[in-house]
C-alpha cells in the first residue's frame, strides 16, 4: 500500500522575488568599502597560503613532501657525501647532500601537505602573492628564490601562558646553565687554592712548628738523631739478646 504524499504548503506567489529584492535594499543601504589595490596593500591574515618558502638548512633530503604531493610539482635532486670518521677507528658515514629544490607554482593547489608533513620544519607558508609571470615556465621557483621568501614568513604565534615550554627550548636552557655553572666553577678553583696556601715564611726568621709536634714535645724528651722509640723504651734489649 503506497503511503500518503504529505501535502505540500502552499507558496505565496513572487515570494521569492521579494527575498531577493530584500537583500538588495539591506546591500543598498550598507557603505561600500573598497579596497585600494595596488596602492594600497591588503591587510592579510598572518597564515594566509601565499607561497612556500625554503629553509634549506633543516632539509635532509627526506623526499616525504615530493611523495606526498597530489599534484607532483615538487622537484628534488641530491646525492651522497662521505664523511670521515671524527675519531682514530671509527666509521665513515654518508649524507645526502641538497643539488636542487624547486616548485613549480603553476601546478600547485596549496593544499599545504608538503609542509604538513615535512619532519624536519624545512618549508613554510609565506603570505606573499604578488609573483604572477608573463612565461609560464618561470614560476617554477628554484630554492634559491624559495629561499628569499622565507624573509617575508612571519613569526610563529605567542605560546599560550599556560602551555608547557617546548622541548627543544628546555634541553637548550639545561645546557646554557650546565656550561655557566661549569664556567663558574672553573673561576672560582684558582681564589679558593690561592686563599687555601700557606702563608711563606720570612727569611732568617725561624719556622713556627706545627701544634702536632709542639704537643709531642711537651709529652717526652726529644729522641737522639738516628735513635728509634723502641730502643729508648725498652732498656737492656740489647744485653739480653
Amino acid at each position: 500500500m503506497a503511503e500518503p504524499v504529505p501535502p505540500t504548503r502552499s507558496r505565496i506567489p513572487g515570494s521569492g522575488l521579494a527575498k531577493g529584492l530584500a537583500v538588495t535594499l539591506r546591500t543598498m543601504t550598507k557603505k561600500t568599502v573598497t579596497e585600494q589595490y595596488p596602492d594600497v596593500q591588503p591587510d592579510l591574515p598572518p597564515r594566509s597560503r601565499g607561497v612556500i618558502g625554503l629553509f634549506e638548512e633543516n632539509c635532509t633530503v627526506c623526499m616525504l613532501c615530493a611523495r606526498e604531493c597530489p599534484d607532483w610539482c615538487i622537484y628534488i635532486d641530491s646525492h651522497k657525501e662521505t664523511i670521515p670518521a671524527a675519531a682514530p677507528g671509527g666509521r665513515e658515514r654518508s649524507r645526502n647532500v641538497l643539488d636542487r629544490f624547486a616548485i613549480d607554482f603553476s601546478l600547485c593547489m596549496y593544499c599545504g601537505i608538503c609542509i604538513e608533513v615535512c619532519p624536519f620544519d624545512a618549508l613554510f607558508w609565506s603570505p606573499e602573492f604578488e609573483y604572477a609571470e608573463t612565461d609560464i615556465r618561470d614560476l617554477t621557483h628554484e630554492r634559491d628564490k624559495l629561499r628569499e621568501w622565507m624573509w617575508t614568513v612571519p613569526a610563529p604565534p605567542a605560546l599560550d601562558p599556560g602551555a608547557e615550554e617546548p622541548k627543544e627550548l628546555a634541553a637548550a636552557r639545561k645546557t646554557a646553565d650546565k656550561l655557566a655553572a661549569q664556567r663558574q666553577a672553573e673561576a672560582a678553583e684558582p681564589a679558593g687554592t690561592a686563599g687555601t696556601a700557606e702563608p711563606a715564611v720570612r727569611p732568617g726568621s725561624p719556622a713556627e712548628p706545627h701544634a702536632d709536634e709542639q704537643a709531642r714535645a711537651a709529652e717526652g724528651p726529644t729522641l737522639p738523631m738516628g735513635e728509634s722509640r723502641q730502643q729508648t723504651d725498652q732498656p737492656g734489649q740489647e744485653g739480653r739478646e
